[in-house]
C-alpha cells in the first residue's frame, strides 16, 4: 500500500502520517514498507526459492533491484541470505538491539550447525 493511500485512508496528510510513524515505531512508513518486502524475499531465498523468482514474487522490479535491497540491509548477497535462515529481520530493523547479528561461531554465508 503507498503511504498516499494510508494518509488518505485515515483522514490524515501524508507529512503527518510519516511523522506519526516515525514518533511511534522510530522508522519510516517507507524503510518499514522496505523491511517487509526484504523480509518476505529472505524467508522466501532461504526457502530455497530462485532469486528471480524471489524478485518477481517479492515486488521487485527485477533480480538486480532484490541484490541490491538485500546487499544494503544485510551486507550479504541472496545466495549468502538463502543459507542464512537464521537471518532475523529484527537484526535489520533495530541494529541497536541487543541480539546477536549471527549465533557466536556461525561464519557469514554458512549454516548454523545444530
Amino acid at each position: 500500500m503507498r503511504i498516499e493511500h494510508l494518509a488518505e485512508e485515515v483522514g490524515w496528510s501524508r507529512k503527518r502520517l510519516s511523522a506519526r510513524f516515525r514518533s511511534q515505531l522510530g522508522i519510516t512508513p517507507k524503510r518499514a514498507a522496505r523491511l517487509v518486502r526484504f523480509d518476505h524475499a529472505a524467508h522466501l531465498l532461504a526457502a530455497g526459492r530462485a532469486a528471480a523468482d524471489v524478485a518477481t514474487a517479492s515486488g521487485y522490479v527485477d533480480q538486480s533491484h532484490l541484490h541490491r535491497e538485500v546487499k544494503a540491509f544485510t551486507g550479504l548477497t541472496p545466495t549468502a541470505v538463502a543459507v542464512a535462515p537464521w537471518l532475523a529481520i529484527d537484526d535489520v530493523a533495530w541494529p541497536g538491539s541487543s541480539s546477536p547479528r549471527r549465533p557466536p561461531g556461525v561464519i557469514a554465508g554458512t549454516q548454523p550447525t545444530l
